[in-house]
């Protein structure tokens, strides 16, 4: 069964900005179904023009662009909240590709309907327009980590990022998040390789700062961790739309 917007499990989170009653009766025409996908299943492709958008639901998924030697380099990774395929509906075609890591479930958009939420609902056109303010300055930030941070504080910046995320999600139990990704693509976002990935994940376990292991990501010491990523543990989360 299709999940009516009016009983979203991600809307009441409180890293979600409440939408007005017009908003959501407006979503909820908007949205056309629900797409399913199993583990490895590709969601958008690299120079397609897919006729949808997506909000992913439930489940999680990463984007990657393929490289000429064939190979593929993970930007980013997708958690239940995120809009896929912004690409595609203003430049045509996407310029990376989505897949899922694990099961997912997406809400879908209908494309063509893309300028009916500008012209007939602003406010979400602005959180749409956020949220691509959000794509930019995230892809900043990672180069900057990238280029001036060390190995070990690109890790503890990323596991903060991803737990922060996934509790926000109400997806941390028993102090533990989701983390079903593989060493390789986690080195590939960061810029590492897999051995230095490898060797500093070690050394984040046996320092008692974070243990990943069997997909799960478990912080032994949220603060200690926080240090060696440069940020403030104290922080508040940044509220973010819902599309």
């Amino acid at each position: 069964m299709t999940t009516d917007c009016l009983n979203c499990p991600l809307r009441p989170r409180s890293v979600f900005a409440p939408m007005q009653a017009q908003e959501l009766d407006f979503m909820r025409h908007f949205k056309t179904g629900e797409l399913k996908g199993d583990a490895g299943t590709t969601l958008m492709l690299e120079g397609a023009n897919s006729p949808q958008l997506y909000t992913a639901l439930t489940g999680m998924g990463l984007r990657y662009k393929t490289l000429k030697s064939g190979e593929r380099q993970v930007i980013n990774f997708v958690l239940p909240g995120d809009f896929i395929g912004l690409q595609a509906g203003v430049m045509k075609e996407m310029q990376h590709s989505v897949e899922a890591t694990t099961p997912m479930t997406l809400c879908v958009f209908d494309r063509k309907n893309l300028w009916r939420l500008f012209r007939d609902c602003p406010e979400r056109a602005y959180d749409l327009t956020w949220l691509a303010a959000l794509e930019e300055h995230l892809l900043g930030e990672n180069l900057a980590i990238v280029g001036h941070m060390n190995g070990l504080s690109r890790i503890a910046c990323a596991f903060i990022r991803l737990h922060d995320r996934c509790a926000a999600l109400g997806l941390a139990h028993d102090g533990r998040v989701p983390l079903p990704y593989r060493q390789q693509d986690l080195a590939d976002a960061l810029g590492l390789s897999l051995v230095h990935t490898n060797k500093t994940l070690r050394h984040l376990r046996r320092g008692g700062a974070a243990r990943w292991v069997n997909g799960r990501l478990e912080v032994l010491d949220y603060d200690l961790l926080c240090g060696i990523a440069g940020l403030d543990p104290s922080r508040s989360p940044m509220k973010r739309p819902l599309i």
